[in-house]
């Protein structure tokens, strides 16, 4: 009786403060930002409810509480041993470490979409230069009565689209082509060979036709600032879209499904760098390209100075990331 009477006691004062963990808890996990004072009152928290648990488990077996004090005692854990959040430190992990590390894992799959890129436009030319009647397939007919009158459809840009609207029209566009490459991928690569052969057969023959009436150089004066990178991030986008192929023909987890995922959440990382770049090609091509006194010397020292700033951010060292000695593991 005295037992029974101990154990009734002892639960009527553990009752107020079991009451109180489900809002405790809710706003521990809501936070990231805690003082150390807070940090501490919870580890007593836990110290506390792991002794209540213990109690519990021996006095009260698969009862009510003692399942509520497991499922709270859990989520305590959790929280306590979570990873800090630092956003500042996450970021720089993620450009330094992580982008490079999956740029580095695609490069076989970048080397080789990019050949299927440029086969694709040297086709697109040889297809022009031999049959010119088939760009009307490839090409609006306002682009091409433009040409054949002697008038790229890019002259006079500025004068009817103003460069802030023209560049979020540009950037909208090349993320739309980049997330495509991307996403088509789920059709175990096929989609993304697809849209990146079908861009280069359009580049290649628009170059063609142009060259046919003498506009070629013009059209290579605007697309040199921004192109390098555009085009390269579309590569760089259609290899992380071959991830997601490889990762449902060759599956390297125990399901495609978790092979998938993990693909894509890789992959994803890198498309976060590819749209960041992007950016900086909306506003090159908004209001630089058009531009007919913007020099051609500019126009490359733009193109491939930008080029380099993308080669440095795909390796880490844009970022601050520290060059490896060779025969040294990063």
């Amino acid at each position: 009786m005295s037992a029974e009477a101990g154990m009734q006691a002892w639960l009527a004062s553990r009752v107020e403060t079991w009451r109180q963990l489900a809002p405790q808890l809710e706003a521990l996990e809501k936070r990231r930002d805690h003082t150390p004072a807070e940090a501490l009152q919870a580890i007593e928290l836990y110290r506390a409810l792991g002794r209540d648990l213990s109690i519990a488990r021996r006095i009260l077996p698969a009862s009510r509480v003692t399942k509520a004090l497991e499922h709270s005692y859990a989520k305590l854990h959790s929280i306590i041993y979570r990873k800090p959040h630092d956003w500042r430190a996450r970021l720089l992990t993620l450009f330094r470490e992580e982008i490079p590390e999956v740029a580095r894992e695609l490069r076989p799959a970048i080397f080789w979409v990019t050949l299927l890129f440029v086969l694709s436009a040297g086709a697109g030319w040889w297809l022009i230069a031999r049959h010119p009647e088939l760009i009307s397939l490839l090409a609006s007919e306002e682009m091409i009565n433009g040409v054949e009158r002697g008038r790229l459809w890019t002259e006079g840009l500025l004068n009817v689209t103003p460069s802030s609207v023209l560049s979020i029209g540009i950037l909208s566009n090349n993320i739309a082509v980049s997330l495509m490459a991307f996403c088509v991928g789920v059709f175990f690569g096929l989609g993304t060979f697809y849209i990146i052969a079908t861009n280069g057969l359009m580049l290649g023959a628009i170059f063609a036709f142009t060259h046919q009436h003498g506009m070629a150089g013009e059209l290579l004066k605007f697309v040199t600032a921004h192109g390098v990178v555009e085009l390269s991030v579309i590569c760089l986008a259609g290899a992380a879209g071959t991830m997601l192929g490889e990762a449902l023909i060759r599956p390297t987890h125990a399901t495609r499904r978790e092979s998938f995922q993990h693909a894509a959440t890789k992959a994803s990382r890198l498309l976060v760098l590819c749209a960041l770049l992007l950016i900086g090609c909306g506003f090159i091509e908004g209001y630089l390209s058009p531009d007919p006194d913007f020099p051609m010397a500019s126009r490359v020292i733009v193109g491939f100075g930008y080029g380099i700033v993308m080669i440095g951010a795909l390796t880490g060292h844009l970022f601050g990331r520290k060059r490896v000695k060779p025969g040294v593991d990063s």
